[in-house]
């Protein structure tokens, strides 16, 4: 990655307006969505920033929020490691997304890691990270740094929080 940014949580400073991921919905989101979703503590987002002409605007972003797996929906090899309840906690990365000037930089990549570190060391234990791929290039984008699909469900991946500290 190139270009120096700083990762911070979301504020209502942060200029959001010109942010294009690519996706409307992403976008929408970012603009209209995230600061209700913080304020009612049901997501928490956090933001790529880097300096430009106008002041700090936004590169990317992610959402963190609380969530659990069914442990039936795990894998035999994965499940029958923890105890028999039958949900465990986990972290769900609801959005990841990009503005397309970034893209191609590793900060997709760079914002996942801070995800799983971010989650990793919180206070509040939780098994893994959880997320809901949009789409096959989604899910591979996230088997590539190392997460599982449900056996179910291909487009839920999931990554035991345990092996970050490894990544």
């Amino acid at each position: 990655m190139s270009a120096p940014f700083l990762l911070a949580p979301l504020d209502a400073a942060h200029d959001r307006a010109g942010f294009d991921g690519g996706s409307e919905p992403l976008n929408r989101y970012l603009r209209e969505q995230a600061t209700q979703d913080i304020r009612r503590r049901v997501a928490a987002c956090f933001v790529a920033l880097i300096d430009g002409p106008e002041g700090p605007r936004v590169a990317g972003y992610y959402t963190l929020a609380s969530a659990s797996l069914v442990l039936a929906d795990l894998p035999a090899s994965t499940s029958k490691k923890l105890p028999r309840y039958p949900t465990v906690p986990a972290v769900r990365m609801g959005r990841l997304a990009v503005d397309l000037e970034f893209k191609g930089q590793g900060l997709g990549g760079a914002l996942l890691a801070d995800a799983l570190h971010r989650a990793a060391r919180a206070e509040i234990a939780a098994f893994a990270m959880v997320v809901d791929a949009k789409d096959a290039a989604a899910a591979a984008f996230y088997k590539h740094h190392g997460f599982m699909a449900l056996p179910d469900s291909p487009l839920i991946l999931f990554l035991p929080l345990a092996t970050v500290q490894h990544i």
